[in-house]
């Protein structure tokens, strides 16, 4: 099961780069695991880092791109990514939200999103939300300007509320929302229907014994 999301008050990094893609995200040699967890440390690896990261290496010993947005020392901690149009284009892989999560990013928020990250993002607890364009103008404006800049995140209300009190609505389908809400995945769904699963499964047995021989 996956972690439910109701709201978050949270740290924002900027990310102020249009098509970010899921290579860049993650990049390809450290597609090999197929477990949701330890991406985190490679996550925006050629960004994040001066030298070419491999699986398995200890990260704390690599050298920082110290001009990278993440590694500044304001941003450490930040569960709410900033980001511009088309975040997550490229390669349909799973691992990019699995990387994001990883790290500790809970919310990303684009003027636009990738389809398949976008699909993808939910299925693993992760809330992409859309936001005009002029509205991120004033955010990457305002977390430049303000230190410790927070937003507050109310999946329930789909508001924003930003640290001058002002509130930013966002739209969200009625079946993502509530998936979110009670932290359900596809596994999850399915099973909520186990019961007529094996009914139908039992009169299978019974109606065509032989498929079963």
């Amino acid at each position: 099961m996956m972690q439910a999301f109701t709201t978050l008050t949270a740290l924002v990094a900027p990310l102020d780069r249009v098509n970010v893609d899921t290579d860049a995200i993650i990049p390809k040699q450290f597609l090999k695991s197929i477990h949701r967890t330890g991406f985190g440390p490679y996550l925006f690896d050629e960004w994040r880092y001066s030298d070419h990261g491999e699986p398995g290496q200890d990260c704390s010993k690599r050298p920082l791109n110290q001009k990278f947005v993440l590694n500044q020392s304001r941003y450490h901690g930040a569960e709410i990514l900033l980001a511009r149009q088309n975040f997550g284009c490229g390669s349909s892989r799973e691992h990019a939200p699995w990387a994001l999560l990883d790290y500790g990013f809970r919310v990303i928020i684009a003027s636009c999103f990738a389809d398949i990250f976008y699909n993808n993002c939910f299925k693993n607890g992760i809330l992409p939300l859309v936001l005009a364009k002029n509205v991120l103008d004033y955010l990457f404006k305002a977390v430049e300007e303000t230190p410790n800049y927070r937003l507050t995140i109310d999946l329930a209300a789909q508001t924003v509320t930003t640290p001058s009190g002002d509130i930013l609505k966002f739209a969200i389908e009625a079946f993502r929302k509530e998936h979110l809400l009670k932290g359900l995945d596809e596994i999850d769904l399915t099973l909520q229907h186990a019961d007529e699963i094996r009914a139908y499964e039992k009169q299978r047995r019974e109606e065509t014994p032989w498929l079963f021989q």
